[in-house]
């Protein structure tokens, strides 16, 4: 019982510490290690993803487009390819918007549809117990990192960024994504180091 109030002592003191970031920084933190050309896709895929997300908002109260782009800062951060960070970009449209996989691959590159795609896969599931959920989210990641590691690389960015955002959330809401990251998340970073 002492621990379950330790948790949600500090759970309630979570609140979003980001820093807020601009298409800019981001465009900035990759033009030491990207050319020129990548860097506008970035950009244009920075315009795409916003257009798309549009009046969404995040539980915050922030424009929805403030997550993507801390994901892919995130990515540009560990020095990933601009397919990577423009999959950081895009990685909730297909699942939260009305564009398809199809428009990503138009637009972008097959590439950048795989890891998107990817991404969604991951996310879309409906099961009876939160075991089941784990299990078969863990059989998905692992799935996926066979195919792209990179799909896993994105997904552990936005769930940092999710748990450094839990602020907003009902405390059991909170918990219970710690719980999940603790058990699934945490033990595959660990493992990719």
């Amino acid at each position: 019982m002492n621990s379950i109030r330790t948790v949600d002592a500090e759970l309630e003191r979570i609140h979003e510490v980001e820093p807020k970031l601009t298409i800019d920084d981001l465009c900035c933190a990759t033009t030491n290690y990207l050319d020129d050309a990548q860097v506008a896709i970035i950009r244009q895929a920075y315009f795409f993803a916003e257009k798309a997300h549009g009046s969404q908002r995040r539980r915050s109260g922030e424009p929805y487009i403030t997550h993507p782009l801390a994901v892919a800062h995130m990515l540009a951060m560990m020095h990933m390819d601009h397919a990577c960070i423009i999959a950081g970009l895009l990685h909730d449209v297909i699942e939260d918007t009305e564009v398809s996989r199809e428009q990503v691959a138009a637009a972008f590159s097959e590439e950048v549809a795989l890891l998107v795609d990817g991404m969604s896969k991951l996310a879309r599931a409906a099961f009876e117990t939160r075991q089941q959920a784990q299990a078969e989210s863990l059989r998905k990641m692992l799935l996926a990192m066979s195919k792209d590691i990179r799909v896993i690389i994105v997904k552990l960015a936005d769930r940092l960024h999710n748990m450094r955002t839990l602020g907003h959330l009902i405390p059991e809401k909170r918990r219970r994504i710690a719980q999940e990251t603790l058990e699934i998340y945490a033990p595959i970073a660990q493992r990719l180091g």
